[in-house]
């Protein structure tokens, strides 16, 4: 039976308007707007199919059961005050359709178990210092903070989302926690980003809170879970030129622009020279352009389970069938965080047991 809520997900992917689909499908709005409310219960074959071929989705998508279609208040945006109705909604049916390519490759292979703590009574600061402690890291630098992430049982997935409003966003689902990013930025902002949602899951657990404030406290935990202060302070007890945090940045692995911040925030950094440091990050365009940047971090734990499919030499082509969804779909949630190791991407191996991740 057709199932207008997936019509309806699939709109909203392809950023489409019902004006602009039905137009493209070559149906009045009236008729589109009767199938996705389902007032017509099972519209044509002929129509189905032209649906189908505006949207770029196969036809069997639109017959089978609901997608999880995330609600607002249960995911944390980075940037939801720029975003518009379109983009967040696209973001959103991105997670819906992660959902389904996570649980096609659940049933196949055994994956880290989620390793979080529920850190909703502790301030930023603490919090990160208990997750840390919780997963035995202390106060050194994380190295590769995605790799970690994916080790704490925690799906990670890219956004194909090729604009700055889109940052990132995270949601709890049937206690798993998802975070998804937009590739898009620097490697540096990414990883702040990924910190950032890593505060929204321990301390917020998505149960409806939103605002300013809420993003400052997963701002909060992302600094100081990134820069621990003792660890900081140890390493770098005063700052005398903008240089000398560049050498820093690359040891905690984040912009230039927050590690000026992290010094003023211990007292490294005077107010005075922390505004001019400012003013030259911003004219020599830093703010940017990350100056001497980082090599993007890629995942660690879908190439082990693409390195196990690849034996049997199944295509990304094979899952998009199974799944119903279109490739495109499965190449814009993975191959952001693949790096360039594309080849292993395409083929897939089914039935494969990941016992060590």
């Amino acid at each position: 039976m057709f199932n207008p809520t997936r019509l309806s997900t699939a709109r909203k992917r392809r950023q489409l308007t019902k004006k602009h689909l039905a137009e493209s499908a070559g149906i009045s709005q009236l008729t589109l707007t009767r199938i996705e409310s389902g007032q017509t219960a099972d519209p044509g074959e002929e129509t189905v199919s032209a649906l189908a071929k505006a949207l770029s989705y196969p036809v069997s998508f639109f017959y089978r059961e609901d997608c999880e279609e995330l609600p607002v208040e249960a995911v944390s945006f980075r940037s939801l005050s720029s975003l518009t109705a379109r983009q967040r909604d696209a973001a959103l049916s991105a997670g819906a359709i992660a959902h389904l390519l996570d649980d096609w490759i659940t049933d196949r292979f055994n994956l880290p178990e989620p390793d979080l703590l529920d850190l909703r009574d502790e301030d930023p600061e603490s919090a990160a210092i208990a997750l840390r402690r919780h997963w035995g890291i202390g106060s050194k630098p994380i190295p590769h903070i995605l790799k970690l992430l994916e080790a704490k049982g925690i799906r990670v997935f890219s956004l194909a989302e090729n604009n700055k409003n889109v940052d990132a966003f995270s949601c709890w689902r049937n206690g798993v926690p998802y975070v998804f990013l937009n590739t898009f930025k620097s490697a540096e902002r990414s990883r702040f980003d990924t910190a950032h949602e890593l505060g929204h899951l321990v301390l917020h657990l998505h149960g409806g809170t939103s605002g300013r404030e809420v993003e400052r406290e997963a701002d909060r935990f992302a600094s100081a879970f990134l820069v621990p202060r003792d660890d900081f302070i140890a390493n770098v007890p005063v700052v005398r030129s903008l240089q000398q945090l560049m050498a820093c940045k690359h040891r905690w692995g984040v912009s230039l622009a927050a590690i000026t911040r992290t010094a003023y925030d211990v007292g490294s950094l005077s107010e005075w020279h922390y505004r001019e440091f400012c003013k030259q990050i911003s004219y020599r365009g830093f703010r940017k352009n990350e100056p001497e940047p980082m090599r993007r971090e890629e995942s660690v734990l879908w190439k082990k389970v693409f390195g196990q499919l690849w034996k049997e030499r199944l295509t990304k082509d094979h899952i998009a069938a199974e799944l119903g969804i279109p490739v495109d779909e499965i190449s814009a949630l993975i191959e952001g965080i693949l790096g360039g190791d594309q080849e292993k991407v395409k083929t897939f191996r089914s039935g494969a047991k990941l016992r060590s991740v």
